[in-house]
């Protein structure tokens, strides 16, 4: 996975135990995938067309003090309204968790529709590893 976006681990991520809580790997996944669609796909995640149909964290390790969590992101391969990302997080070199998520593209209306030429030729070109 050649995309990357840094996300900061603050000190209201962690929970009574002294670990990341484990519903901030979420939050974490959609900061980097914001910045996915800004600087790949081109188009802000804050557009309506866009929505989280599904997700999926696998956790492997415990984030256990602030610092950086490096979330790597790809896009799979578009179908005719969906396409899924693909993560996995670091924190200091160790791979902490691994995700996906399901993106549905939406009409004006509120309904699922055809995943655009332009996010299909960008997922396309991105590049990797």
């Amino acid at each position: 996975m050649s995309f990357v976006a840094e996300v900061p681990v603050r000190f209201r991520d962690f929970d009574s135990f002294g670990h990341v809580n484990n519903a901030v790997y979420a939050t974490y996944c959609e900061q980097a995938r914001v910045q996915y669609f800004e600087e790949v796909i081109g188009v802000p995640l804050s557009d309506p067309h866009i929505v989280v149909a599904h997700l999926e964290l696998d956790y492997q390790a415990p984030i256990e003090h602030v610092g950086t969590v490096d979330v790597a992101v790809e896009a799979g391969e578009p179908g005719g309204k969906s396409f899924p990302l693909y993560y996995e997080l670091t924190f200091g070199g160790e791979v902490v968790a691994t995700g996906e998520t399901v993106q549905v593209a939406m009409d004006d209306s509120g309904r699922p529709t055809t995943v655009p030429e332009s996010w299909r030729e960008a997922i396309a070109n991105q590049p990797l590893d």
